[in-house]
């Protein structure tokens, strides 16, 4: 058995403390625990460091695997976090469209940009502390995702998660680090937690069910066998039963119009619902459940029976599609919003509630995106919500102070240019009107 003593570096806090790890091989490595000496990490005033180290050939086999057909391979790791070392973590490729330059004899171009299996710092990870230890943390949070982008300061998707907390909504606590794999040179990362059991029992302090659409879970109904769900939805916290989402898929695209309106607000949070179209809006995102059709949990309040969708993954926020600059250019005359018939409002992509070319000019469409805005009320409480978030959060200035943190934080970093930082920070502050 080997023990490791390892000194904690608390940036945040100013303090120092102590961990002591004990693991066998990492075949076995089941019973290796952290102490939790800070909750530090994932505050929003330091860049952190993240070093990895892990076997070249295991990380071969793992980008051949996905070459392959997609599979997403686990590898064992040692992660260095501001000074704290972890062994036996478990490390594996995280992202769809983001790896599909990867893709070997299938490659192509995605929206997050060519990814490159000789760079792996620049790749996107899920790095898991507790995969191979269990009880494995660092200060508190065992899941790590290491995110791609379409920028190099990745400050819109920083920015809509701060914007997305403020609005109310169930977001997810992000960082910066400088990230290094096996020596390679450091490179700035933006790091943030994974909804799991731990985060939905801070976030909705009640028992439930966290659903997570994959790339495929577009809200259709696919019939009453759980298995016809296997690449659509993951349980990834509470019960593994997909009994109560396939009812609810059922529920939003077969119900009368009469049944729809009368019991949807028994069955999904319609309040949080508006609140989410329409902070999706103001950030324009044109990769929330409206856009490609996955990009969201969904999660049952077992108390009250009612979903709620979650936001997640918002690299695509402010139109920021590769290049650093919003792919249509500057907002509409207005700074952000055009107008849907019927008086609905939507921005330049034509979202929400509308049949419109989606990345790579494939429609896309959300059922109940779609039912909800065709009726005058729930599409009156969207406006609503529209109108009170451009006021709080672009009007009140609160968006400008965010975005300013962030670069400040950014500007004394020494991992990107004063002039890349000033570049996409004025592509996003055009947002604000």
């Amino acid at each position: 058995m080997a023990v490791l003593v390892l000194a904690v570096g608390l940036l945040a806090a100013g303090c120092g403390g102590t961990a002591t790890v004990s693991a066998d091989d990492p075949a076995d490595a089941t019973s290796a625990t952290s102490t939790t000496v800070s909750s530090s990490f994932l505050s929003e005033d330091t860049v952190h460091a993240i070093s990895v180290e892990f076997d070249q050939a295991d990380y071969d086999d793992a980008i051949a695997a996905y070459e392959a057909d997609e599979s997403k391979e686990w590898i064992a790791a040692t992660v260095t976090i501001d000074g704290a070392v972890y062994g036996n973590v478990g490390m594996r490729l995280k992202g769809n469209s983001s790896l599909f330059a990867l893709g070997g004899d299938n490659a192509r171009r995605g929206p997050g940009g060519n990814a490159d299996s000789s760079s792996p710092e620049t790749l996107p990870w899920l790095i898991r502390l507790d995969k191979y230890a269990e009880g494995q943390n660092h200060n508190g949070i065992s899941d790590i995702v290491v995110r791609s982008n379409n920028t190099t300061t990745a400050l819109n998707e920083a920015v809509a998660l701060d914007l997305l907390e403020e609005a109310g909504l169930a977001s997810q606590d992000s960082a910066y680090a400088a990230f290094s794999v096996n020596g390679s040179d450091t490179v700035l990362r933006l790091v943030m937690e994974l909804p799991e059991d731990t985060w939905m029992a801070t976030t909705f302090f009640d028992d439930g069910i966290l659903y997570k659409a994959e790339a495929t879970g577009d809200y259709s109904y696919r019939g009453d066998n759980p298995e016809s769900y296997t690449d659509v939805f993951d349980v990834e916290a509470g019960e593994d039963d997909l009994s109560p989402l396939i009812e609810f898929l059922d529920f939003i695209n077969n119900s009368t119009d009469e049944a729809f309106y009368a019991e949807l607000d028994q069955r999904l949070d319609t309040d949080s619902f508006a609140t989410y179209l329409a902070a999706e809006e103001l950030i324009a995102n044109s990769d929330d459940i409206n856009g490609r059709g996955n990009n969201s949990y969904l999660y049952l309040d077992a108390g009250t029976g009612r979903f709620t969708v979650v936001p997640w993954d918002h690299n695509g926020a402010f139109r920021m599609m590769g290049g650093g600059v919003a792919r249509d250019g500057a907002p509409t005359d207005d700074g952000r919003l055009g107008a849907l018939p019927g008086g609905a409002p939507q921005n330049q992509t034509g979202r929400p509630g509308a049949d419109v070319p989606g990345p790579g000019g494939a429609e896309v469409s959300n059922v109940l995106v779609d039912r909800f805005l065709a009726n005058a009320d729930y599409a009156a409480s969207y406006q609503s919500e529209l109108d009170r978030l451009t006021t709080e959060l672009y009007d009140s200035g609160t968006a400008t102070a965010i975005l300013d943190k962030w670069v400040s934080l950014l500007g004394g970093s020494g991992l990107v240019s004063d002039d890349v930082i000033s570049t996409e920070a004025a592509a996003i502050s055009r947002y604000f009107g």
